[in-house]
């Protein structure tokens, strides 16, 4: 039998030890043996729960217990996660987590430490929710380089995005629309300004490239200054409005960036709407792989942690391999030299946008102002043409091969 202890039991927590109850004999045939709870740490009173004679108080109770062989992580953040995390793996127990922020921060630290103790750090809830893409990247893809990845990889910038779209409400509405159905938080700032899907292709950057990519590596921008007159716009081109993450390999180092694109009618990513995530990764014996379905939720998520709760007991004392290298300087470099098509709204005339910008694509357009496809150049030859005094009100990537 394998006893965890699941620290924190909020929307994650709970979802895990729901799960590990309501599907106890199947997970039992999938582990080959049971797994149950023995511990429940968290700082609140949960007397009145079922659960109620599980919970403790005190860290040390659950590292100092033998029988605790896996612990989960269901705190998020940094503090006190890290230490407890940090703990766990030194006295030889694996930790299995979703905390997206601790291990785009510390995930080369702490899969270091994992292996020197012959224990497991895994964390395919971090990245995707109920999408199965660590272990595929980590795994099933191993007989491929990597070239590039880029997804949809927050569900609350993709339903306001998607509910613009469909319903014509501005940003401010849709954000709201998003809280009052519990998608978004009371402070979104996370979601909406993109932090929280560089954490995510820090991840998958990491993993699929074997050097730590670190958030602050990372140039982000989030959706607040998407506007309904450029998703229309966008829509005549033929186009939606999708906010990505993306990683490409560029010589020896990796152009790793986070903002919004526009995405062909045709990709699939076009059709990945509401909540939904989806991730694209490209491989040179593959092609094109795309991971799509629930990326957020209590029970989708509780999936994934539990799915790496199995694989830690399948793997007692013995390592799974799944690490990279603490980052390099310079490894991630600026996206301002990468090249593709760019959708730029300005005030500016038609004559004066084919003067500076030759053959491009306008969209109808109004009589104050155009929109408008660029071929294909760096975003530093973007910044060039603009600075020669056409002002964008918009300005972001088409999604394309290059």
């Amino acid at each position: 039998m394998i006893k965890i202890a699941v620290i924190g039991y909020g929307v994650v927590g709970s979802g895990v030890v729901s799960v590990l109850e309501k599907n106890a004999e199947r997970i039992m045939k999938n582990a080959n043996q049971p797994i149950t709870v023995k511990y429940i740490l968290d700082i609140r009173d949960f007397s009145d729960s079922p659960y109620g004679h599980l919970f403790a108080n005190d860290f040390n109770m659950i590292v100092e217990d033998p029988e605790v062989s896996i612990v989960v992580e269901a705190i998020g953040g940094i503090d006190p996660a890290l230490e407890f995390t940090r703990r766990s793996l030194e006295v030889g127990k694996s930790v299995v987590t979703s905390n997206k922020e601790l291990v785009a921060e510390h995930g080369a630290e702490l899969l270091a430490l994992a292996k020197e103790k012959n224990a497991n750090y895994l964390f395919e809830a971090s990245v995707g929710g109920g999408i199965p893409v660590i272990r595929p990247l980590a795994q099933c893809m191993t007989a491929n380089i990597i070239t590039e990845i880029y997804g949809i990889l927050n569900g609350t910038t993709n339903y306001i995005l998607t509910d613009m779209e469909k319903t014509g409400a501005d940003f401010s509405a849709s954000l709201l629309e998003a809280q009052n159905k519990g998608y978004a938080e009371a402070d979104p700032t996370s979601d909406i300004d993109g932090h929280d899907t560089c954490r995510k292709i820090c991840i998958l950057s990491s993993l699929a490239f074997g050097e730590h990519v670190f958030p602050s590596e990372v140039q982000t921008e989030g959706i607040t200054g998407v506007t309904i007159k450029d998703l229309q716009y966008a829509a005549e081109l033929g186009y939606k409005i999708k906010l990505l993450g993306r990683s490409r390999v560029v010589e020896d180092k990796v152009s790793v960036y986070v903002a919004p694109h526009l995405v062909s009618n045709d990709s699939i990513l076009s059709m990945v709407d509401g909540v939904t995530n989806g991730v694209v990764v490209r491989g040179n014996a593959v092609g094109d792989v795309v991971f799509c379905g629930a990326g957020a939720g209590r029970l989708p998520t509780a999936s994934s942690v539990i799915a790496d709760v199995i694989d830690a007991s399948k793997h007692f004392h013995a390592q799974k391999w799944i690490s990279w290298a603490e980052g390099r300087d310079n490894f991630v470099t600026s996206p301002t030299l990468l090249d593709s098509a760019w959708y730029i709204r300005t005030d500016s005339s038609r004559e004066k946008v084919e003067k500076e910008f030759g053959n491009v694509i306008f969209s109808q357009g109004s009589d104050t102002e155009v929109a408008f496809i660029t071929g294909v150049m760096s975003g530093d030859m973007i910044d060039d043409i603009l600075n020669r005094g056409i002002s964008a009100k918009s300005q972001f990537r088409v999604l394309g091969d290059h």
